[in-house]
C-alpha cells in the first residue's frame, strides 16, 4: 500500500512516501523568495510546485504507482473532521476562498498527480477549517460576528487518537483538552471525537503565540484602525505574522533563540515567555468549563512542547484539571498517511465534499 503525502508550506513543499504505515522516503523542497516572486497568488504556484514534487520523486527513483495521494487540506469552507476525497467542488472553493495559504495547494497537487495513476485516489484530511463547534461556542457578543474555527485540526486529532490508542481506548469515548503549541496556539475541547470548542488560532483569538497576537482589547484595536497610522495590511500583520506575538515583542519568531535569550538572563524575554504560559494556562482552564470539569486528560503537543521549561510551568498551572500528557512536536506527514491508510483499509470512510 503505497501512499504519497504532500504538505505545502509558505517557503517549502514537504513530501513523503509511505508503504502503509512505514515511511520509505521523505524530502523537503525549499522555495526562495526569488523563486516564488513571479507568482501573483499562491494558487499560481501550483504547476511550479507540482513539477518540483515529480522531479524529486524521479531523482529518488520512486515509481508513480501510488494507491493514494493525500495533501494537506486548505482553507475551504468550514467542514466536519475526517478524510475527504478531492473533487472539483473542493478545488473550485480553494481557488475562490477569501483566505489564502500555501496549504491550499495540497489538494490540487494531490488530485493532479493521482489522476494520471490508474486506480489512485486523492484525499485531504482534517484541514485547518474543521468546524465541529457546539451552538454556544459559535455565539459572540455582537450579532455582526460569529466565532470561527481555524486551528491545528490535523495534528490535534492525530495526537488525540494516538493518546486514546496508548491507553487502549477510543478517541470517541474520551473528553480531552488538546493544546497545540506552535507559531500559533490552538486549545480545543474534544468531546467524544468532536472538537466542540476551539479558539481561532489564525485571526486573533486565544493566547498570544510566537506569531499571533491572540485576543486583543477590542476598542483599542478599533481606535488604532482609525488612527490613520496604518493600512489594513499593516493592521492584520499586528494580529498574525512577524509583527505580532512574541515576534512583535522580541523581533524573532525562532523559539530556540528565545530560549537561549531566557537562559542567558534576558529579563524581557523571560517575562514575555512567562506571560505566554500564563495566558495558555487560562485558555486550557477555560475549556474545562465545556466539560463541567469531567476531563480524561490534557494533552500538550506541537513544536514548542520540546521546551521543557514551558511544559513544566504550564503543567503546574493546569494539572489540577486532569492528568497532563505531552507529545512533543508534530508529524503531519505521518498523520496524513495514517488517515489515507484508514480509508484504504476500510477502517474509515472518505467523506464527500459538497
Amino acid at each position: 500500500m503505497k501512499i504519497l503525502v504532500i504538505n505545502p508550506g509558505s517557503t517549502s513543499t514537504k513530501i513523503a512516501v509511505f508503504d502503509k504505515e512505514t515511511q520509505i522516503f521523505k524530502h523537503s523542497i525549499s522555495h526562495s523568495v526569488e523563486q516564488l516572486s513571479p507568482y501573483k497568488t499562491i494558487i499560481d504556484q501550483f504547476e511550479f510546485r507540482k513539477q518540483l514534487v515529480l522531479e524529486e520523486l524521479k531523482k529518488a527513483g520512486v515509481a508513480l504507482d501510488f494507491q493514494a495521494v493525500i495533501g494537506r487540506g486548505g482553507l475551504t469552507k468550514p467542514l466536519e473532521g475526517g478524510v475527504y476525497e478531492v473533487n472539483e467542488k473542493m478545488k473550485e472553493d480553494i481557488r475562490t476562498s477569501d483566505h489564502s495559504h500555501a496549504c491550499d495547494l495540497g489538494c490540487i497537487i494531490a488530485s493532479d498527480i493521482a489522476k494520471d495513476i490508474p486506480g489512485c485516489r486523492s484525499f485531504i484530511a482534517d484541514p485547518v477549517v474543521v468546524d465541529e463547534l457546539n451552538d454556544y461556542a459559535r455565539v459572540s457578543g455582537s450579532p455582526l460576528f460569529q466565532r470561527a474555527s481555524i486551528w491545528h485540526a490535523l495534528n490535534q486529532k492525530a495526537i488525540a487518537r494516538r493518546y486514546a490508542k496508548d491507553i487502549n481506548k477510543s478517541y470517541e469515548d474520551l473528553n480531552l483538552i488538546v493544546c497545540h503549541l506552535g507559531g500559533g496556539i490552538s486549545v480545543a475541547a474534544h468531546d467524544h471525537g468532536r472538537a466542540v470548542d476551539v479558539n481561532n488560532a489564525l485571526d486573533g483569538e486565544g493566547p498570544f503565540a510566537p506569531e499571533r497576537a491572540g485576543t486583543l482589547p477590542a476598542a483599542d484595536l478599533v481606535r488604532l484602525c482609525f488612527s490613520g497610522k496604518y493600512n489594513e495590511k499593516e493592521m492584520l500583520a499586528f494580529i498574525s505574522g512577524k509583527e505580532s506575538g512574541l515576534s512583535g515583542h522580541l523581533g524573532t519568531n525562532d523559539m530556540r533563540e528565545v530560549e537561549n535569550r531566557c537562559n542567558n538572563g534576558d529579563e524581557k524575554a523571560s517575562r514575555l515567555v512567562d506571560a505566554m504560559i500564563y495566558h495558555i494556562a487560562k485558555s486550557i482552564a477555560a475549556q474545562g468549563a465545556v466539560f463541567c470539569g469531567k476531563i480524561d486528560a490534557v494533552i500538550i503537543t506541537g513544536g514548542i512542547a520540546r521546551w521543557q521549561y514551558i511544559v513544566d510551568e504550564l503543567t503546574k498551572r493546569i494539572n489540577y484539571l486532569a492528568p497532563v500528557v505531552v507529545y512533543p512536536g508534530e508529524d503531519e506527514m505521518e498523520a496524513l498517511a495514517l488517515n489515507a491508510v484508514a480509508v484504504l483499509e476500510g477502517q474509515r470512510e472518505a467523506k464527500e465534499y459538497v
